[in-house]
């Protein structure tokens, strides 16, 4: 499953991220926060949320508005 990265900047390039390469990442850190962008499905947040679960870890799923509009928001995963 490939999720789209945040961006850090309005012109900045979408950046996308594997799942394996999150679980990697995680082996490395132990824990760590990521923020994906609004175009990704929630089915497929949800999905990366019982992954990381069945493994034992435990994650937190939120929407993190940043603006006064519906649709500036994204999502922020942290996973310990």
């Amino acid at each position: 499953m490939t999720l789209k990265l945040a961006k850090q900047d309005k012109d900045a390039k979408q950046k996308s991220v594997k799942l394996e390469d999150i679980a990697k990442d995680l082996e490395k850190n132990g824990q760590k926060i990521f923020y994906f962008d609004q175009d990704n499905a929630h089915k497929d947040l949800v999905s990366l949320v019982d992954y990381f679960e069945e493994k034992g870890l435990s994650v937190y799923l939120r929407e993190v508005k940043f603006g006064l509009d519906e649709n500036d928001y994204m999502y922020e995963v942290h996973i310990l």
